[in-house]
């Protein structure tokens, strides 16, 4: 599997709240950062944002773009069950097809069409 395609796994463990799933997916030393969230760890990943995604009407991933040899940037788009639509913007690290970090960048509310 490559880097992307375990970065699309991760996704995809989310949207289904897979934890078994992701938990194989990510690092024992997962470190995760967002605009919320300042390096947390795996165990608290779980605890906070893994269990978020019932606030999403759909997420599609836009891009994965591998960048260097352990990186992939995402660019992804969700629309929320509130209607909003948003557009993101992570940097995974992924190491013997696990990820080990995550940096995740919010981006602003995203007209359709």
């Amino acid at each position: 599997m490559s880097n992307a395609d375990v970065v699309r796994a991760c996704f995809a463990s989310y949207l289904a709240q897979d934890r078994a799933a992701m938990d194989r997916l990510l690092a024992e030393d997962f470190v995760f950062t967002s605009p919320l969230d300042d390096h947390i760890d795996k165990a608290a990943f779980f605890d906070r944002c893994f269990p978020t995604a019932h606030r999403l009407r759909s997420q599609e991933i836009l891009d994965a773009v591998p960048a260097g040899d352990d990186q992939v940037f995402v660019r992804y788009e969700y629309e929320l069950t509130t209607g909003e639509r948003h557009r993101n913007v992570e940097v995974m690290t992924v190491r013997e097809g696990r990820v080990t970090e995550t940096q995740v960048y919010f981006g602003g509310r995203f007209p359709r069409g």
